[in-house]
C-alpha cells in the first residue's frame, strides 16, 4: 500500500508563491514518476504537472508552464511543486499521485495514477 501526503497549501494574494510538499510511502516511490492534479469546484481534475522517477525529465500543463516547477528529492521520497506568479484561477484543491506503471514517461490523464492524495488547498485571492 502507498501513502501520499501532501502539505504546503494556503491563502495567497495573486501573484504570490507558494511550495506544495508531496511525501510517499510504501513503495518504491522512487522508482515512478510522479504528478501533481488539481480541482477546483465544478470542475474536472486536471493535470499540472509530472516528474519522472529520475527527475530528469518535467512535463507542464500549458496553463501553469513557466511559473510553477516540479522537482523530487528521492532519499526524502518528496516531491514538491514551487508555484509561483500565482492567479486567482489557479485556485483549487491540489492532488499528489504517483503513477501506475514502474519507470518511464508520466502520463497527464487521472486514470495513469493509481495512488492519490487528500489533497491540499490553495486560494489566491485578486
Amino acid at each position: 500500500q502507498v501513502q501520499v501526503v501532501e502539505s504546503g497549501g494556503g491563502l495567497v494574494q495573486a501573484g504570490g508563491s507558494l511550495r506544495l510538499s508531496c511525501a510517499a510511502s510504501g513503495r518504491t516511490v522512487s522508482s515512478y514518476a510522479m504528478g501533481w492534479f488539481r480541482q477546483a469546484p465544478g470542475k474536472e481534475r486536471e493535470f499540472v504537472a509530472a516528474v519522472t522517477w529520475s527527475g530528469s525529465s518535467t512535463y507542464y500543463a500549458d496553463s501553469v508552464k513557466g511559473r510553477f516547477t516540479i522537482s523530487r528529492d528521492n532519499a526524502k521520497n518528496t516531491v514538491y511543486l514551487q508555484m509561483n506568479s500565482l492567479k486567482p484561477e489557479d485556485t483549487a484543491l491540489y492532488y499528489c499521485a504517483c503513477e501506475r506503471r514502474r519507470g518511464g514517461a508520466p502520463g497527464a490523464t487521472v486514470s495513469a495514477y493509481d495512488y492519490w492524495g487528500q489533497g491540499t488547498q490553495v486560494t489566491v485571492s485578486s
